[in-house]
């Protein structure tokens, strides 16, 4: 059980990187979000929701309503 909460852990730290990194652009950062919430568990993409819209709110705020709405759905 460890190991799985160590590999998902990474793999949240690993998106967040990747957002971050794209950031700069619109296309890019909805591109590797929608991969991102494919990728990650239900609890992660929660995690995942609320670090966003903290972080990328003001700059990205209807792509992350369009990105997480369409997961809730």
């Amino acid at each position: 059980m460890a190991t799985f909460l160590r590999k998902t852990s990474s793999m949240l730290k690993y998106v967040k990187s990747i957002l971050v990194r794209v950031s700069f652009d619109a296309f890019l950062f909805e591109k590797e979000l929608r991969k991102a919430i494919n990728l990650l568990i239900t609890e992660e993409i929660e995690t995942l929701r609320i670090w966003c819209f903290k972080k990328f709110k003001k700059q990205y705020e209807p792509v992350l309503i369009r990105c997480f709405e369409v997961h809730h759905t």
